[in-house]
């Protein structure tokens, strides 16, 4: 698949983006998740190993293809590796599946009810050695904990910052600015947050675009005029918390936002099942995501 290709699929939104991006302090996590144990690797080099084997086994998967998945989101280390003796990002290519790099190298200490990202000195690099590779966009993610006009809009303009750098590189930016689900003030945060992304929309030169990844909203289809909008291609929902079968059906009320799901579509994986059982395992998942996306 070209460029101009894979823009045209991912706005199609016949399918979903997998989020395949787990790293540093989430990755002891997701290997429990699992059913890797602490004891069953020593030191970050295998412990990056064992995580890699984890995603080579879910992309080297038939039930992981272009069919239902339109892009699935890298961790560096994934990006950089191999999967059946070619580079992720070609192994992806190769099933249809648009590569997507995890960019941000962190959160910064709440201020204002946000956590904005920490500096990427090197993101030029990043950029520059990923486009090469093959990958098509890449993914920022920064978090909102309360509904502070203030704070909510310098978390979204430090992402269209970020999302104008890598505009530039020829790649297609996902800004994730992720509202907290349990935030009591959530449904007056999304809507400070959605006039906040829209002004920036706004600034946006003409012909540029940008995906968006937002919390699954308290209210359906607070989002809908960001959908619509010509300057996002597609607007993707994290699954933020809920189990999977609760995230598709809060995502199945939304028209147009499709899944980018990480714990609910690998949370029923384990290392000790056969290939028949993963297999198996995966694809329901996948199934069910992709019906919840296509749903409105």
């Amino acid at each position: 698949m070209n460029t101009d290709q894979i823009t045209q699929k991912i706005a199609a939104g016949r399918g979903f983006i997998a989020a395949l991006d787990q790293s540093g302090g989430s990755t002891p996590k997701a290997l429990r998740a699992y059913g890797v144990a602490d004891d069953e690797w020593n030191g970050d080099d295998e412990m990056f190993a064992r995580i890699h084997d984890m995603r080579s086994r879910i992309i080297s998967s038939p039930a992981f293809s272009g069919e239902k998945i339109l892009g699935a989101i890298l961790f560096e280390k994934t990006m950089d590796g191999e999967v059946g003796g070619k580079p992720t990002p070609t192994a992806l290519l190769d099933k249809g599946v648009a590569p997507f790099i995890k960019i941000d190298k962190g959160l910064e200490d709440e201020a204002n009810g946000v956590q904005l990202m920490k500096p990427m000195p090197d993101l030029d690099a990043l950029l520059t050695r990923a486009k090469a590779l093959g990958v098509y966009g890449t993914k920022e993610r920064s978090v909102i904990n309360a509904a502070n006009p203030e704070g909510i809009a310098a978390i979204v303009a430090q992402q269209f910052a970020v999302g104008e750098q890598v505009i530039a590189h020829g790649m297609m930016p996902i800004l994730e600015p992720e509202y907290t689900i349990t935030a009591e003030d959530r449904e007056e945060g999304e809507e400070i947050l959605k006039n906040a992304i829209l002004k920036q929309l706004d600034a946006l030169d003409e012909g540029k675009q940008v995906m968006l990844k937002l919390s699954i909203p308290a209210k359906a289809n607070q989002y809908k005029e960001l959908v619509d909008h010509p300057k996002v291609l597609k607007v993707v929902a994290l699954s933020g918390g809920f189990t999977r079968a609760e995230a598709c059906v809060e995502l199945a009320k939304n028209i147009g936002m499709i899944a980018s799901f990480s714990r609910a579509l690998l949370g029923d994986l384990r290392a000790q099942m056969s290939d028949a059982e993963f297999d198996a395992s995966l694809g329901e998942a996948i199934g069910s995501i992709c019906e919840a996306s296509i749903a409105g």
